[in-house]
């Protein structure tokens, strides 16, 4: 029988290894995926009452790195997850400031606006409407984040980097106490009338046809209570949780699009710019079939807008955002291909994440890469339904996409 010196054919595999690119080893080394836990600052809430804030300059992974997944839930301070019938998450969003170097631990909201500038994804919206980087509401624990390889959301390129600013991140939490009050569901939909309310917090007169949404559930406003009781304000938080590896020349960036059903929009006419002029609502009502006379065995309520995008590439991944009475959302191509069909996961139990009657999940989308390509300026269609049995107010219609301009 041949036999082989062992120390030569160490040699030999190390010769090979070290021929090829990128060797498995250095793959998985390049790829090593880091995790951070982090919190919020507190959150103090009292039965009926609404938090909605803006936190600046937060805890958040730094440098020149990729993003991979970010997942979030409520907890008290012990670290328990508090259910969505005690506590309902109407959403909370991650934000992308650049603000002047000297400033970045100062509130952006008491900043001169010469002070900061926006680092918004890649959407179209405008005003201020739908910029984060993540976001979602009630179903966040079961809804998957995680950007699969080889991409990855890029931050903290410091070519990027406004002269004489640093990138820092935000964190908006919208949470509603529902211990003790009159109506959970009517609470959580931000009806006007369970809160009081008649002005926007900026003390606009509100529309007489607003019946709820957003301007009525605003930091510090009070949904009605049952007669007689009382409860304790309790001291809660976000609890965050994100992954992310070192940037580097095999990991492709994506882009983050946002698209709103209720979004009017329209061409500008001296501008060659697709979709110049975006106004996003972000939220709307959705009317009892009963009321509009249009009752039957189904009484879904669909709504649909067609919207053109502004950069081509290849979808990556991508989920809808709804509220609670949604059915499902989907987004096409011109040519009427599915492009995304995103559908609401409700919770059977009482245990956090699975809560009765609530949205505790959204099913996601991961194309086969390459399988799923946008063109440049192509008209999309988004379309977004809901049970109309009664009334909701205050729904959203979001669509969440990323987008790899190029193939990996």
């Amino acid at each position: 029988m041949k036999t082989f010196n062992l120390g030569w054919l160490l040699f030999v595999a190390v010769l090979l290894i070290s021929a090829l690119p990128f060797s498995q080893a250095s793959r998985s080394k390049q790829h090593k995926v880091k995790t951070g836990v982090f919190r919020s600052p507190q959150i103090v809430l009292g039965p009926g009452s609404v938090a909605n804030k803006l936190f600046s300059n937060i805890d958040f992974p730094r440098g020149h790195i990729a993003l991979k997944s970010f997942d979030a839930e409520v907890i008290d301070e012990s670290g328990n997850p508090i259910p969505l019938y005690d506590t309902y998450l109407h959403h909370w969003l991650v934000l992308k400031f650049y603000v002047r170097e000297g400033l970045e631990n100062q509130d952006i909201s008491k900043l001169n606006n010469s002070d900061y500038i926006s680092g918004r994804n890649s959407g179209i919206c405008q005003d201020g409407a739908l910029d984060q980087f993540f976001g979602l509401g009630s179903e966040t624990r079961k809804t998957k984040t995680h950007i699969p390889d080889p991409y990855g959301i890029e931050i903290g390129n410091p070519t990027k980097i406004p002269s004489g600013f640093v990138e820092t991140w935000g964190l908006n939490v919208h949470a509603i106490d529902t211990r003790g009050v009159e109506d959970r569901t009517g609470c959580t939909e931000c009806r006007c009338d369970l809160y009081n309310v008649t002005k926007e917090e900026n003390g606009t007169p509100l529309s007489p046809n607003y019946d709820g949404g957003l301007l009525c559930c605003y930091d510090g406003t009070k949904c009605r209570l049952k007669d007689g009781f009382i409860g304790i304000e309790r001291t809660l938080y976000l609890q965050y949780t994100v992954k992310w590896i070192d940037m580097n020349s095999l990991i492709v960036p994506v882009n983050i699009y946002i698209f709103d059903v209720s979004d009017i929009w329209k061409k500008s006419r001296n501008s060659t710019r697709i979709n110049s002029e975006h106004n996003c609502q972000v939220e709307y009502q959705v009317e009892s079939c009963r009321a509009t006379g249009s009752a039957n065995d189904k009484c879904i309520d669909a709504k649909s807008v067609s919207l053109e995008m502004p950069f081509g590439g290849y979808l990556v991944y991508g989920v809808a955002h709804q509220h609670a009475g949604g059915t499902g959302s989907a987004l096409y191509g011109k040519d009427g291909r599915s492009l995304c069909s995103s559908i609401p996961i409700y919770g059977t139990g009482e245990e956090a994440g699975n809560e009765n009657g609530y949205i505790v999940g959204m099913s996601t989308c991961y194309p086969k890469p390459g399988t799923k390509k946008i063109s440049k300026g192509e008209t999309l269609i988004l379309e977004s339904n809901y049970s109309s049995i009664k009334q909701h107010t205050g729904v959203m219609g979001l669509f969440y996409i990323l987008v790899a301009e190029t193939l990996a």
